[in-house]
């Protein structure tokens, strides 16, 4: 997990100051991006929330929290969760024109079957700015 964010930094770093002019740093509340992917066995339909982002030529890196929905089937025999549930998780997502690639962070809590733990997923989607 400090490798992720030691690399998140390195590349919002570099673009920051590799060139005077060219890099942009913000911060929103939200930027217009919808994504899907997969993440712990399950699928995720997330949208990105607040965040601080950096704009360099045609490519934008976003870093910041990630409202979701995540839809998962619990396979436990007894009582079970439902199928979709709400959940916040963080990442980083680069959007390229309208494309948006993402790796979000999902944190699932502590059961009496497993510890809690965090969980690295992949998206695509789409930037609607």
């Amino acid at each position: 997990m400090k490798k992720l964010f030691y690399v998140c930094g390195i590349l919002i770093s570099g673009c920051c100051f590799a060139q005077e002019s060219a890099a942009k740093v913000k911060v929103a509340f939200f930027d217009g991006v919808a994504v899907a992917g997969y993440v712990d066995y399950g699928a995720f339909i997330n949208f990105t929330g607040p965040n601080v982002n950096v704009t360099h030529k045609d490519v934008k890196f976003i870093l910041g929290m990630l409202p979701s929905l995540r839809i998962k089937e619990d396979k436990s025999s007894g009582t079970k969760n439902n199928m979709i549930t709400p959940n916040l998780g963080i990442g980083l997502t680069a959007v390229y024109k309208k494309m948006a690639l993402q790796i979000p962070m999902y944190y699932n809590s502590k059961t009496a079957a497993e510890n809690g733990s965090w969980k690295v997923g992949i998206g695509l989607g789409y930037s609607f700015k």
